[in-house]
């Protein structure tokens, strides 16, 4: 974690140091105004102080994200359905087969197996009466999921089927990571919707409140961009300077969260309805999060889960 101030260079001989709450936080880099410090395994969100020359800084309060689940393989955003339960993937690398495919999480955190035999699942999203979609990028194919757990095909030739979003009216918008936005209407008929450059990993879908379709498809730039679609399908840059853009969510108040760099610092990117960005969570290796009750956050790094309150009022995931 890297913080700005004034007077943080060790000012003697001897390194300062920080706590969080009760716990040592060993500091890897001092300058006179920024220091590195490590978050060590099993801290807190507590207050962050920094101890030079024997006197303490001023408080600053640090929130610290939770593990909730191991041992997985997220590669976009998780879903949550309206109970609160969490669902996520061990997706696998393309043509692995992984022995679940989707697992639920339950409020408590008890991690169970609920959908195997799916292969490399990648995005996520539920409809109005409580099924889960996913898309399957080995096979180009969305599958419909019961509560019970029970797949069915619900679409198919949709190439590297990747991130999936439904709008306002029950269409469902598919992204082929080759470059194409597909659209499938309630009664299953596949339109092409918008193209766009290929993307080296997958697209992620997400709708704002205006029905606006916004798109992140990581490439090999650093000034990655994000992309709005309007309801006609045409196509306009709604941020363009974040590096390895993947998964987002929004907030009640139109605030646009991705995971990705923003001058090179990986985190959370909060980004306003005037454009302007900020790093609003610090962490490496984040490709998506999903807002959850009491104004806390599920993140998706590549192989774990981990929950983190930030006091944001997420909005439904559907158009």
């Amino acid at each position: 974690m890297e913080l700005s101030g004034l007077h943080l260079d060790p000012g003697s001989s001897r390194m300062p140091h920080a706590t969080i709450g009760d716990v040592f936080a060993p500091i890897s880099l001092s300058r006179p105004d920024r220091i590195t410090v490590r978050v060590q395994e099993g801290s807190i969100t507590g207050d962050l102080i920094v101890h030079r020359n024997g006197e303490p800084s001023n408080p600053i309060n640090v929130r610290i994200a939770v593990p909730m689940a191991e041992n997985l393989h997220p590669v976009s955003n998780p879903a949550v359905d309206a109970n609160g339960q969490i669902f996520t993937t061990l997706s696998g690398s393309r043509g692995q087969e992984t022995p679940v495919s989707i697992f639920r999480i339950q409020r408590d955190f008890q991690m169970l197996p609920f959908v195997r035999g799916l292969m490399n699942p990648t995005g996520m999203a539920f409809d109005d009466n409580g099924y889960l979609y996913a898309s399957s990028r080995a096979e180009g194919t969305v599958y419909r999921i019961s509560p019970d757990g029970e797949m069915a095909v619900y679409a198919e030739g949709m190439g590297i089927a990747t991130g999936i979003a439904f709008d306002r009216d029950g269409n469902l918008y598919v992204g082929d990571r080759s470059g194409t936005i597909f659209k499938i209407n309630p009664h299953r008929e596949i339109f092409v919707f918008a193209t766009l450059e290929p993307s080296i990993a997958a697209y992620h879908l997400v709708f704002d409140d205006a029905g606006t379709l916004y798109v992140t498809g990581p490439t090999t730039s650093s000034n990655q961009a994000i992309h709005a679609i309007d309801r006609d399908g045409n196509i306009s840059v709604f941020y363009q300077g974040l590096g390895r853009a993947q998964g987002m969510a929004f907030d009640v108040d139109s605030n646009l969260y991705v995971a990705a760099s923003l001058h090179g610092k990986r985190g959370i990117v909060r980004i306003t309805p005037s454009r302007e960005a900020s790093l609003a969570v610090s962490g490496n290796n984040l490709v998506g999060l999903a807002f959850v009750e009491d104004g806390c956050a599920v993140l998706a790094a590549k192989d774990s889960l981990f929950h983190v309150a930030l006091d944001i009022e997420g909005r439904p995931l559907q158009g």
